[in-house]
């Protein structure tokens, strides 16, 4: 019976540890998960009106009661893990000479990679708008929200070498799928470069 006991603790143990959250100063360190513990954090999700009159990206991290961790989750770290999930923080984040704005986008790890969602930028905003993709709000509001594709995500990787990041097109996935030919036949047959396509895809290359 002790045994069973022991047992149990040492699961629940490791799947607490494996649940922790953890905060990353820098790619690298989120590479190699050498995180910092915290047991204070939460996330919010941002509506389509925050996004749209303050730009940036879909979740805000931070610290129950302690400004200071805040401050340094909002300007300074790099990425959040919380349970399972990875956040990037967008705010020094380029794509080409575009700026993400500030806020964190939901991100995961894919062949030694680092790929998040977030709104298209310059060229691919129009190339990437499907009407399927668009939510129809109605009025000049809801015009202008759609216009701008403030409820469209793409996919983007990260760059370790210049820090910017890169779009994940059906060029780029075309070269990740090359060595499957049953996926990358699956994938031709897609329209869509969005982010619902694209992880898709992403997820079978884990």
């Amino acid at each position: 019976m002790k045994r069973v006991i022991y047992l149990f603790v040492l699961l629940l143990g490791t799947l607490s540890a494996a649940a922790q959250d953890k905060m990353y100063d820098s790619y690298d360190d989120l590479m190699k998960d050498l995180g910092d513990v915290a047991t204070t954090l939460h996330k919010s999700k941002r509506s389509i009106n925050q996004i749209y009159f303050s730009p940036g990206a879909d979740y805000e991290i931070y610290s129950e009661g302690n400004k200071e961790l805040t401050k340094y989750i909002k300007k300074r770290c790099f990425a959040v893990r919380l349970s399972d999930t990875l956040y990037v923080n967008l705010k020094h984040m380029k794509y080409k000479k575009y700026r993400f704005g500030n806020w964190y986008a939901q991100g995961q790890i894919v062949g030694g990679n680092v790929y998040f969602q977030a709104q298209p930028l310059g060229q691919i905003a129009s190339s990437t708008l499907l009407p399927k993709e668009g939510s129809k709000l109605g009025g000049t509001v809801g015009d202008a929200i759609n216009a701008s594709s403030l409820n469209v995500r793409v996919y983007y990787v990260i760059n370790p070498e210049t820090g910017t990041a890169d779009f994940v097109g059906k060029e780029k996935m075309n070269q990740l799928l090359s060595s499957s030919p049953a996926l990358l036949e699956a994938f031709s047959q897609e329209e869509s470069e969005g982010a619902d396509v694209i992880g898709k895809y992403l997820d079978k290359l884990k």
